[in-house]
């Protein structure tokens, strides 16, 4: 039987008539990525034997009448910097290769208690700095829907393995577009949810004040389900809210599209936007418009600043996240080092990546004295303007729809040696991190070359149930997530 491209509602509709078993789901998916995954690369680790006793536990509770998961069957890719009790999380670099945690992360743990099975660790950008995941200490990963092209990043691995059928949901993490980007860069749905929503605990720290764990899956309606579990309070991590969590799936088409206002933030629509980029996003909202939304015009105008806010801000929360890799308290180390500054110099100098290299010196400067108040300081009252302008324009419009990316997946290589310009890939992405609001994407058309083509809906603090009914309803309209790679 042929499992591939089946939503989470669908494979469990097989599961649970006896039409299938977890095992042979599992054994679909297993021979599917040895098939395609050599050429996609978007697995670091496969766990076969993991994924397999998963499956054989989930079959023997449905033989004896006994209750399962809400996931029960559903295959998943974890992002490789989520950490999973005894399975090798390396966060693709080189610093933490052969690493095997002693516990796992809250938002994988409330998947697997819920009997999700996991199939592989995705690959990323070194500790998800970047967004092409060619800065990965191991290989980069390849866009399904062309193989000369990057599939985004920094969740680029799972992405990918999202899009070609190598599971059925992944886990990503989104600190400045890396669910958004390569979720509209490789045709299916990712969701970045409100700062505080899902919990951090046990991801390996990006920045800390702007990292949001989150999901892609093949459908909005997926999404809707999976956040409502991986969402909560969670009193390993003080800065996820202890509000009630709405049911997603049972609200999925409560908001109403008529008189819906729909807000087109003028800077999201100018360069450096592709032509064909902008005609599909416009055409998304001209949808809404027939179906009797409003479009309303919005000005956002700091987000010229977003890029500089960010790659300061990130860089400075980096330099102080990364140095509990040294060779001593987590990482590898180096041998016959004199002193102890030749053994950081030594460890760091072999082990570290270019980018996570760049991003910690950016930062150190950034926090040094002298500069904190000329950089970091400007950036945080900047920071603050950009949050009040999405709270203002959110009080006169219901939702925000905009680019997720200035261009379509562009090629391996392209941007890889000159940093700038891959920066200015989060150009449409960043300020929605800067302001802490969740935004859903998903896809909206194709180029001449078929080549993906997304939007996002920006929703206030925690509406993540208006965004996504919003979402869904467009998916009913459209098939264009429905279209797979020929792989």
């Amino acid at each position: 039987m042929d499992l591939k491209s089946l939503t989470i509602s669908q494979i469990q509709e097989l599961l649970f008539s006896k039409q299938i078993s977890a095992v042979d789901i599992v054994k679909f998916y297993l021979q599917r990525i040895k098939k395609i995954d050599p050429q996609i690369k978007a697995f670091i680790t496969i766990t076969e034997k993991e994924a397999l006793k998963q499956a054989e536990i989930i079959d023997s509770k449905i033989k004896k009448g006994e209750s399962v998961g809400k996931l029960a069957g559903a295959v998943m890719a974890v992002k490789d910097i989520f950490l999973t009790k005894d399975i090798q999380t390396t966060a693709s670099s080189q610093v933490l290769k052969d690493y095997l945690p002693q516990y796992s992360s809250t938002i994988y743990q409330k998947l697997i208690d819920e009997d999700a099975i996991i199939i592989g660790k995705t690959n990323t950008d070194p500790f998800a700095f970047g967004g092409s995941t060619e800065n990965s200490g191991f290989f980069t990963t390849k866009n399904p829907w062309n193989l000369s092209k990057v599939p985004g990043g920094s969740s680029g691995g799972s992405a990918a393995a999202v899009a070609a059928d190598l599971c059925q949901f992944a886990l990503g993490t989104d600190t400045g577009g890396s669910i958004r980007l390569p979720a509209s860069l490789c045709n299916i749905s990712g969701l970045k949810p409100t700062y505080g929503l899902n919990s951090r605990y046990g991801i390996t720290a990006m920045a800390s004040s702007f990292d949001c764990p989150g999901v892609f899956a093949k459908n909005v309606a997926d999404l809707a389900l999976l956040t409502k579990i991986t969402a909560g309070v969670d009193p390993k991590d003080a800065t996820t809210i202890d509000n009630p969590v709405p049911d997603y799936s049972e609200i999925l088409n409560n908001v109403d599209l008529k008189g819906l206002k729909i807000g087109l933030p003028k800077e999201y629509f100018i360069d450096p936007i592709n032509t064909e980029v902008k005609e599909k996003v416009m055409a998304a909202a001209k949808l809404f418009q027939s179906k009797g939304a409003i479009l309303v015009d919005i000005s956002l105008p700091n987000t010229n600043l977003g890029i500089a806010v960010y790659y300061i801000l990130v860089p400075s929360e980096i330099s102080a996240n990364m140095a509990r890799y040294d060779g001593i308290r987590f990482g590898r180390n180096t041998d016959n080092n004199p002193d102890i500054t030749s053994y950081y110099m030594n460890t760091r100098g072999q082990y570290m990546e270019a980018e996570v290299k760049r991003r910690i010196l950016i930062g150190t400067y950034a926090l040094s004295s002298g500069y904190y108040d000329a950089y970091y300081t400007k950036a945080s009252k900047v920071r603050t303007l950009i949050k009040n302008e999405f709270t203002n324009a959110l009080k006169e419009v219901d939702v925000i729809l905009a680019p997720v990316s200035p261009t379509v997946a562009w090629d391996i290589g392209a941007k890889a040696n000159d940093p700038l310009q891959m920066y200015l890939v989060d150009a449409f992405t960043v300020c929605i991190n800067v302001a802490g609001v969740p935004s859903v994407a998903l896809p909206c058309g194709f180029n001449q070359e078929n080549l993906p083509i997304g939007f996002q809906l920006i929703g206030n603090f925690f509406e993540e149930s208006k965004i996504l009914s919003i979402a869904n309803q467009y998916q009913q309209f459209t098939d264009y997530h429905l279209q797979t790679p020929k792989i």
